[in-house]
């Protein structure tokens, strides 16, 4: 069951209560959160760590990072580039960012980081108020061909240097005027299925990226009754529609603002049970023994969750197994 949860802990050093979740709840993935400036060496000493503490069976751990460019780049010591904003990288040729995302992924394997949560697909217009992405520039252009072509580039160089990638934020927060780490309800008020911005995503998906994130706003337009990550709309709209059929990974679900609308126990369920494959608990990781025991009690005693549950973990050892982290003969 630990596989379907990816928690946080501080890029410079593993927090002490993860040793106790990876023994107790089998937590089987982990992200580097904050801001560090140690070493390509020191990283990598310290994911070794992670990943003595977190394997389970012969199932190596994702350990991810955020690591888009510009403000939103956690690795940024000795041996790693100072990465652009992705609007800076979104005009360069499509070659040479992918070239460029190849080396950073090089950087990155060599600290031990295997799982990237970028890029950003979101399309952010030409002067919009956008304070989740426009107001850092995460966006790679100001429409959906260029923000697709950008994104595009950007995975392809990274899974190709062996790094698996999370295009975010599904169905896309270029058109909100909130940021829903920070504010209990963002809704867009304007994207259909049938959006130009769904392009980007598109684009993505096309080129085989293994994850996508789902944001935690509401689409009026889509669903309006549930935030995205809540959505089974949204869900199976993102698989029959875009025939994504990898693993769908949540924005953080422990200490942003939008998804604390339930309790933290119901919002694992509802995430699982809409059709969220892997929870990030980036923010505020302490949540995990709630959100576990909630999900053990309801596996046990509801049938059609507990499949649900194990079609989740199954999507993501299959991605670990692409990625060579499966060594046993699951």
């Amino acid at each position: 069951m630990g596989q379907v949860f990816m928690v946080g802990t501080p890029a410079r050093s593993a927090t002490s209560e993860l040793s106790g979740w990876a023994t107790r709840h089998h937590v089987g993935n982990v992200m580097l959160t904050g801001r560090s400036t140690a070493s390509v060496s020191r990283v990598a000493h310290l994911t070794a760590d992670l990943r003595r503490m977190t394997t389970v069976a012969g199932v190596r751990p994702f350990i991810a990072t955020d690591q888009e460019g510009g403000n939103v780049q956690v690795l940024k010591g000795p041996g790693f580039d100072r990465m652009p904003t992705a609007l800076v990288q979104g005009g360069w040729r499509s070659s040479t960012l992918e070239d460029r995302a190849g080396r950073w992924a090089r950087q990155l394997k060599a600290a031990g980081v295997n799982m990237n949560l970028a890029p950003v697909a979101d399309t952010v217009a030409a002067g919009a108020r956008n304070p989740p992405i426009g107001g850092f520039d995460r966006e790679f252009g100001h429409t959906p061909g260029v923000a697709g072509a950008g994104a595009t580039a950007f995975a392809k160089g990274q899974l190709g240097q062996g790094i698996t990638v999370s295009v975010k934020h599904f169905p896309g927060l270029g058109s909100v005027t909130a940021n829903t780490d920070f504010s209990a309800s963002v809704v867009d008020r304007s994207t259909t299925k049938d959006s130009a911005s769904i392009g980007a995503f598109r684009q993505v998906i096309d080129a085989g990226a293994p994850f996508v994130m789902v944001s935690s706003a509401t689409y009026q337009k889509i669903d309006p009754h549930h935030l995205a990550v809540f959505s089974a709309t949204i869900l199976s709209w993102l698989r029959g529609g875009l025939g994504f059929s990898g693993a769908i990974i949540t924005d953080d679900l422990s200490g942003a603002k939008a998804p604390q609308v339930l309790p933290a126990g119901p919002r694992a369920i509802a995430a699982l049970a809409a059709g969220d494959d892997l929870l990030l608990l980036s923010a505020q990781p302490q949540v995990l023994p709630t959100m576990w025991q909630a999900v053990h009690d309801r596996a046990t005693s509801d049938a059609g969750f507990r499949n649900r549950l194990r079609q989740a973990a199954i999507r993501v050892i299959a991605a670990k197994q692409r990625l060579g982290l499966v060594t046993c003969g699951s």
